[in-house]
């Protein structure tokens, strides 16, 4: 199945809203394993979160590492303020830090992290190598690296079939944007060409699930 772009941004607010009441505790409390079993060392430090959306992953990133602080950048404006609110909640403002600022961006609020951590953002990119060269810009080295995101299926029934499997009685709205995610993703071997292109051709990829791909690494590695 050829890959179909989506929106780059999540501005909508009833989008916003229902991304922000469904629960996703399993693929995001996975993302935070998925690291704590490729980075076992990592204790804590600056870390940034690319494409934070909603805050669901930092908030649970940052309660697993209580070392932690963390940058969490967006360029949707309906999505920082859920994820204001959701910080507040959680009595983290201390520890998280919302940035509006869309990739590519001249002017990240800082470099020089510890680690970068970023959760479904790159199916929305259609130029990837943004992310690439983004994730080399602040991170310094030794840095942990650790993106997931979803994996495009090889026809369009099989798109529809993760969706009834994955998403039954989810919104109309989020079942729309996950059949259009998933068309949107990019396949392992596209992925191991952006990372060669960028300078990173020694991170991984893994298939973890029928619908993700993990991409991780030491930055300057």
């Amino acid at each position: 199945m050829n890959r179909i772009p989506e929106s780059e941004l999540m501005d909508d607010p009833a989008q916003a809203q229902a991304y922000a009441q469904t629960d996703f505790s399993e693929p995001h409390n996975a993302f935070v394993q998925y690291f704590r079993e490729r980075f076992p060392d990592f204790r804590g430090g600056d870390v940034i979160d690319l494409g934070c959306g909603a805050a669901d992953v930092t908030i649970r990133y940052a309660h697993a590492y209580p070392r932690a602080c963390v940058t969490a950048i967006d360029g949707a404006q309906t999505m920082l303020e859920l994820a204001q609110r959701a910080v507040a909640r959680e009595h983290l403002a201390s520890r998280i830090t919302l940035e509006r600022c869309r990739l590519p961006a001249t002017a990240l609020p800082k470099t020089g992290f510890d680690a970068v951590i970023c959760n479904s953002l790159l199916h929305h990119l259609d130029d990837p190598c943004v992310l690439w060269q983004t994730v080399k810009q602040i991170s310094k080295s030794g840095a942990a690296v650790m993106v997931m995101d979803l994996l495009r299926p090889a026809s369009r029934e099989q798109a529809k079939h993760l969706v009834r499997l994955h998403a039954t009685g989810a919104p109309p709205i989020l079942l729309r944007d996950f059949y259009n995610s998933l068309r949107a993703a990019y396949l392992p071997k596209e992925v191991h060409g952006q990372l060669d292109q960028s300078g990173l051709g020694h991170f991984r990829v893994e298939v973890v699930s029928d619908h993700h791909m993990l991409i991780w690494g030491v930055a300057g590695g």
